[in-house]
This record gives C-alpha cells, sequence and structure tokens, in this order.
C-alpha cells in the first residue's frame, strides 16, 4: 500500500497493512531510541502514521470500555492528547486535555508528580472542567512508572470525579502500572506474550527496521 504523495516521506514499511491483523500488529510499526540517555526508549507516534494501525490501536483500547458509562475523555499532555482525542471522536464524547503546568491562561488545579525519567513536574487541569460524579476515561501514550498516570487520577477524584477507567498502548510491570491495573479498569494493546520483550524495553520488531536499540 502506497503513501499518499511521494514514497520518500517516510518509509515503506510505515504504510504497509498485512492481510491478517491480529491485536497489537502495529506495535511492531514502533522505532526504537537511536539517540540515546535523555530519551525514551521508543517513539510509539511512528504507528499513528499508518491509518488502519491507528485505528485498530484505537479498537483495542476501547474494547472493554465500549458498554461502560463515560461522559469525558482526558489526555494527559502531550501523546496522550493523539488517542485521547481520537478516543473521544470515536465515542462521542468531549475531550479534555490534562496540561504541564503553566500552559492554561484560566484558573486551574495543580498536582506534581514524578514522570518516567525521575524529573518533578506539575499537571494541571481547568477548574471548570470535572464535576462530581462525572466518568472520565484516562487516556496516555504509555505508562511507565505510573507516576504521570497517578497524578492524573488525583486530579479527576480530588474534585469528585470517577475514574471509570485507563487506557494507554502499553501499561509496564512496574510497581506503579501493577498499582494503577489492581485499583482501575485498564486496557492496553499489548498481548501478554509480547509483555516481557516491553518489560525489557527491546522489541524484536526493532530489527526489521533496521536499527538497534541504543538507550543504555
Amino acid at each position: 500500500m502506497d503513501p499518499p504523495g511521494s514514497s520518500r516521506l517516510l518509509p515503506r514499511d510505515v504504510w504497509r497493512i498485512p492481510k491478517t491483523r491480529e491485536k497489537g500488529w502495529y506495535l511492531a510499526l514502533m522505532a526504537p531510541n537511536v539517540k540515546g540517555p535523555g530519551y525514551c526508549w521508543l517513539d510509539p507516534s511512528r504507528l499513528y502514521c499508518n491509518q488502519q494501525g491507528l485505528q485498530d490501536c484505537i479498537t483495542d483500547l476501547l474494547q472493554p470500555f465500549w458498554e461502560d458509562p463515560i461522559d469525558l475523555v482526558a489526555g494527559i499532555d502531550a501523546m496522550g492528547f493523539i488517542l485521547g482525542a481520537a478516543i473521544a471522536n470515536t465515542l462521542q464524547k468531549g475531550f479534555l486535555a490534562i496540561r504541564k503546568a503553566g500552559h492554561l491562561c484560566v484558573e486551574t488545579y495543580t498536582q506534581p508528580y514524578t514522570d518516567y525519567s525521575s524529573r518533578q513536574k506539575v499537571m494541571e487541569v481547568r477548574t471548570d472542567a470535572i464535576t462530581p460524579g462525572l466518568r472520565v476515561l484516562l487516556v496516555d501514550q504509555w505508562i511507565e512508572t505510573g507516576g504521570t498516570m497517578q497524578a492524573a487520577i488525583q486530579l479527576v477524584e480530588q474534585r469528585g470525579g470517577i475514574v471509570a477507567g485507563v487506557a494507554a498502548i502499553c501499561i509496564e510491570d512496574s510497581e506503579g502500572g501493577r498499582w494503577i491495573q489492581a485499583q482501575y479498569k485498564c486496557s492496553h494493546c499489548v498481548p501478554n506474550h509480547l509483555m516481557p520483550q516491553f518489560n525489557q524495553h527491546q522489541l524484536e520488531s526493532f530489527s526489521t527496521l533496521g536499527m538497534r536499540h541504543s538507550l543504555v
């Protein structure tokens, strides 16, 4: 399947759609970190370039929630905006952006947290968005240590909102990841037989891209 426009824009395998689309087939489109420390160990956003891959990813994330009452979808700054907005559009619900502090020009509630790189940060949400009893589906691209998602959960629950569920491409087997899955209804896209590769931060699919994972 050819990409729109010039085939030189992106590697052709970004656009290829397999005849048999097993759950998580699109995970092989993700690219490894080739820049070293200071960056995440992979780039999931490569799969968003593939229209069918993005669509199947959204379908897989929503599978446990189709029959659940959801009032609002909230995505976490910044990559959670992509999946969160797509999920909100699919569910025909509103979308709330949970921002890193300092970007909203309105009154906000804030919550400090420690991200996957052990950096101390603060996230914020507008004060008029979450009301008591509102059922919110929280979405992020990835949950590694769980600190970012736990802060988002606190923002919702401290306002009286209800966390209807948590969705991310991958929820790693970290202490924080396990806590989130034990406490809330969750969905992710990684089949069980592939989870060891994700927890070890080394996917076999990286070799098909002609790249070597350089993060140590």
